[in-house]
């Protein structure tokens, strides 16, 4: 999805990468592609983020934690272990990322780190289905803001509020054509996204052109989150 999207732009453009994901196979063969070392962890599991900080070694100029869900149910059905499960993936996971990377992203040899997490415009926009992801995106939110004052100047913390995309982790909506076309409908400029839409934007985030951008929410959503659709 974005996060493999993400690197092989970063890739591209020079950038030494260390990847992590929990799909071992996968994620060798992108990282041999792109000359990349690499964590092959569950980030849910609780020494994941020890082991990839010493993998990863310093310094870090730059973080993206490109990890999600979609967990779309009627309020009345969802568990305990839904809201447990969302919020660990999506946020705690997120702040336990950024709190292992931080020794190496203070040591950025440029001098000012970047980290960049991903939030939903469901965080911004109240939409029904998505009352456990919502709630978990908007902790990511907080955390944003929060980290962005907290570890000024040295590291700067952003965040991009998507919309649907079309990547693996939606096909459930973006692979079936008529919730695609209704989906891409309600947004004003009239698709869903691609994973390159967030990637681009976090691209930038990351580098030093965004060097005086702390502490935003930045949405890649059509449109959807602030104008009606027609």
């Amino acid at each position: 999805g974005v996060g493999e999207c993400l690197a092989r732009r970063l890739a591209a453009a020079g950038h030494p990468l260390h990847l992590v994901a929990r799909d071992a196979p996968r994620l060798q063969a992108l990282a041999t592609t792109l000359g990349a070392s690499f964590s092959a962890v569950d980030v849910t599991a609780e020494d994941a983020f020890a082991q990839v900080a010493a993998e990863a070694g310093t310094p870090l100029s730059g973080l993206a934690y490109a990890v999600g869900s979609i967990n779309l149910k009627p309020f009345a059905r969802l568990t305990a272990a839904d809201f447990q499960r969302d919020f660990q993936l999506n946020a705690a996971a997120a702040a336990l990322a950024v709190q292992a990377a931080l020794p190496a992203l203070r040591a950025s040899p440029g001098g000012r780190a970047s980290v960049v997490l991903f939030s939903s415009v469901a965080a911004g926009r109240g939409f029904a289905l998505h009352a456990s992801i919502a709630m978990a995106k908007s902790a990511v939110e907080g955390l944003v803001r929060a980290l962005a004052a907290e570890l000024a100047p040295a590291v700067r913390v952003n965040a991009i509020a998507p919309s649907l995309l079309d990547t693996p982790l939606a096909q459930g909506i973006a692979g079936n054509t008529r919730l695609r076309e209704a989906v891409a409908a309600s947004h004003p400029l009239g698709r869903i996204g691609q994973a390159e839409d967030a990637a681009a934007l976090a691209a930038f985030l990351l580098s030093a052109q965004a060097d005086w951008i702390t502490g935003q929410v930045l949405g890649v959503d059509g449109g959807r989150g602030a104008v009606a659709g027609k």
